[in-house]
């Protein structure tokens, strides 16, 4: 049954029978503040935010000195040492929160750097095109193939400190090849689009376009990137420190992984030397996950309607709209008149 689109009345849940765009104030000030109403997003950014909290303020609301030797060795959780002693009674609760800062420092330089180059590389391959475009995809096919963990295990061995900023910035620059082919294939999709066609005939500028026109509808792919490039450069960081290659004297959740090891935590039986800074990690993957699911509901409204919006029929019937689906109303039976009785 074919359903004409003047027949159909959108229903959002919460706005009326009709949803009509609103210009009362209220209304705009909530949708300039809709990614922050996202349930997703907002705990993500509440949990990074504490993460980014701890990495500044850690070392001095420390209870202990994450060095400190005591004679509580080996003591479970308690009130006097949260999170639990080592062998050698440091205070591991101490030890997560000076690591904080390390594993974050890594964490958003690297991020932040490998986003830049990609966008950089990537969007300009696909706008201008040409010679250009060969060049800076060959530049991206080189840096593909570069193992970043190698390089790092190269670098340190050779320089005596290595520094955290020094292996976020090894990270950062051999891990925006991938996001860069992303961007440079979805700016060949959207530099032929009508808008931006029209912008280009009205004579914007190169740079407006892009920044303006482009990037706009790339949130979702860089903010993906970012977060596994945020991921990948903590993985790489706690990795090196947990096999040993990166400095030991200093602090983060890798280095309390290795500590564990090699003290036989596992089989002593002493757990909370290990699943504290393990839950870590995982609690921050998950806050940036969220973030990242929250950006992708934000940019693509089927995500962000899908389950909640209805279409009204003529009849007065509803179909509840679904991500992927296409709601098909079944037609109606006639209800058979019943047959008048002639009497004989």
């Amino acid at each position: 049954m074919a359903i004409s689109p003047s027949s159909i009345d959108q229903v959002v849940p919460g706005q009326g029978a009709m949803a009509q765009p609103s210009a009362t104030p209220g209304r705009a000030k909530r949708r300039r503040f809709r990614f922050m109403a996202n349930t997703k997003a907002a705990t993500g950014l509440v949990i990074l935010a504490v993460y980014c909290l701890f990495a500044v303020i850690g070392p001095w609301v420390a209870p202990y000195d994450p060095d400190a030797r005591s004679g509580d060795i080996l003591q479970a959780p308690s009130a006097r040492h949260w999170f639990g002693t080592t062998h050698l009674g440091q205070d591991i609760f101490s030890q997560i929160l000076v690591g904080t800062r390390s594993v974050m420092v890594v964490g958003l330089i690297a991020g932040v750097l490998a986003t830049i180059l990609s966008i950089l590389i990537g969007v300009t391959a696909g706008y201008i095109g040409g010679a250009a475009d060969e060049g800076l995809s060959a530049l991206s096919n080189v840096f593909l193939v570069i193992p970043a963990l190698p390089l790092i295990i190269i670098v340190t061995s050779i320089v005596e400190q290595a520094s955290d900023s020094l292996v976020a910035l090894i990270i950062g620059f051999t891990s925006w090849a991938w996001g860069a082919r992303v961007l440079r294939a979805q700016t060949l999709s959207l530099r032929r689009r009508d808008y931006v066609e029209a912008a280009r005939a009205t004579g914007e500028r190169t740079w407006r376009i892009i920044l303006f026109e482009i990037l706009p509808n790339l949130t979702a792919i860089i903010a993906s990137g970012f977060v596994g490039t945020v991921i990948f450069a903590v993985m790489s960081e706690i990795t090196l420190a947990f096999i040993g290659i990166s400095s030991i004297s200093s602090w983060n959740w890798g280095t309390i992984l290795f500590w564990a090891q090699g003290q036989q935590a596992l089989a002593q039986g002493a757990w909370w030397w290990f699943v504290p800074a393990g839950l870590a990690i995982a609690l921050l993957g998950t806050a940036l996950a969220l973030i990242n699911f929250g950006i992708d509901e934000f940019v693509s409204p089927r995500l962000r309607s899908g389950g909640r919006v209805r279409l009204r029929t003529a009849d007065g019937r509803t179909a509840r709209m679904r991500v992927g689906f296409t709601p098909v109303l079944a037609p109606v039976e006639p209800v058979p008149a019943p047959r008048a009785e002639v009497g004989r």
